[in-house]
Parts: C-alpha cells; sequence; structure tokens
C-alpha cells in the first residue's frame, strides 16, 4: 500500500474545497488540519484556482505537518502539471482520462480519477489508479457500491457527492464500503461557516469514523 493510499483510509474523510480569496481558503484548510484531517482536495474551479492553491501549497508545507494536498477538477494533462508544479500531493478527476492518468505516473503522484460504472473503475485501476472516485454518489448511492464490491472487494473507493456530514450518512456510506468519502458545501456552510466551528464539527466527524472503523 503506497504511503498517500494508507494515509487515505487512515483519515478516510476528505473536504473537497473552493475559494477565491486566499487567506479564507487558509483558515478553512486549517481548521479541517486542526480538527483531525490529515487529506484535502481543493478544486480547480477559477481562474484564482492556481494562485490560490500555489499560497496553500506553501501554508501547508509551514503549518500542517502530514496533511497530504490535493488538487481536484482535474480535465487535462496540462492542468495536472501546473497543478503538480505548484505542490500537489495528488491529483482528483470528475472523469478518467488517460492522459491525466499518465501525467501523474511521470511526475510519481497518486491519481484519483472517477468513474461511475464498473468498467469505468475496472480500466481506472487498469491504467494505475490506486483510488476511484465514485461520482455523483448521490446520484449512484451505497447500493451502488455494494455490488461494485461483490466482484471486486480489493477495490479502494472514494464517493463524492451526496455524502452528508452526518453519522447516519457516514455510517450508510462506510457501511457500504468505501474507503474514504469526499465532503462538499454541506461541510462549510450554515453554522459550521466559521474557522472555530468548523473544526470542532471536523472533529465530530473524525471520531465518528474511528468508532465506526473499531467496530468492524
Amino acid at each position: 500500500m503506497s504511503t498517500f493510499l494508507q494515509t487515505l483510509a487512515d483519515h478516510p474523510l476528505v473536504p473537497v474545497f473552493y475559494h477565491a480569496d486566499a487567506e479564507h481558503a487558509k483558515s478553512i484548510l486549517k481548521a479541517c488540519y486542526d480538527g483531525g484531517m490529515r487529506v484535502f482536495e481543493f478544486t480547480n474551479r477559477g481562474e484564482a484556482a492556481l494562485p490560490v492553491f500555489t499560497e496553500l501549497a506553501g501554508y501547508v508545507a509551514e503549518h500542517c505537518p502530514g496533511l497530504a494536498l490535493g488538487i481536484g477538477t482535474i480535465l487535462t494533462a496540462a492542468d495536472a502539471d501546473r497543478f503538480i508544479d505548484a505542490g500537489a500531493a495528488f491529483v482528483v478527476q470528475p472523469v478518467m482520462t488517460a492522459e491525466v492518468g499518465e501525467a501523474c505516473r511521470k511526475r510519481g503522484l497518486p491519481w484519483v480519477p472517477a468513474g461511475a460504472t464498473l468498467t469505468e473503475i475496472y480500466q481506472a485501476t487498469q491504467l494505475g489508479a490506486e483510488a476511484v472516485k465514485v461520482f455523483p454518489g448521490n446520484v449512484l448511492g451505497p447500493g451502488f457500491i455494494k455490488a461494485v464490491k461483490g466482484p471486486m472487494p480489493w477495490l479502494n473507493l472514494m464517493v463524492t457527492g451526496g455524502v452528508e456530514p452526518t453519522a447516519e450518512s457516514l455510517t450508510t456510506w462506510f457501511g457500504a464500503g468505501v474507503t474514504a468519502v469526499g465532503l462538499g458545501s454541506q461541510l462549510f456552510t450554515g453554522e459550521t461557516a466559521s474557522p472555530d466551528a468548523l473544526r470542532e464539527r471536523v472533529a465530530t466527524l473524525v471520531q465518528i469514523v474511528a468508532d465506526l472503523k473499531a467496530k468492524n
């Protein structure tokens, strides 16, 4: 098992986040880190993504030892290379393109492409993906995870979309057999929009998952 895959298995709650303001992004990342998360996906969703990510990578190197900061929403090899140059520790796709997988292989970085069918997931592993993103989770559902893991129990799947930051949702998805989950906008809005509240919520979620793993 690679270092990244071990980190993902040990710390299976992955924030999926984007903000155009670097200082705000740092405060959110630090709150997640202080709450116990050790894998963080920043998404490539705007013109500010690369400069903000570059600042985040420098911040992580100085203030967040042991955190794997990756980049998501990567569609082309050129974008993968730009963010790898900026310090990405792993690359996540909402789709699966062999050229991005090859770009990651050449640079020695973990590649997490997405699949929505058993064939796509299997093809991703054949192209070098150690973990595959199952997306959109809210459409596919936990039943899909159970069905896929039946013939291929060795798969490492990270579901994104449809995962709620609640004990009930986490219990359902991890019970279905996922290795990790991506937590999006619901984690960062409402009562947990402030860094202090977010840190406390993250710590609670981390403990929920630790308890679930201890039972299995």
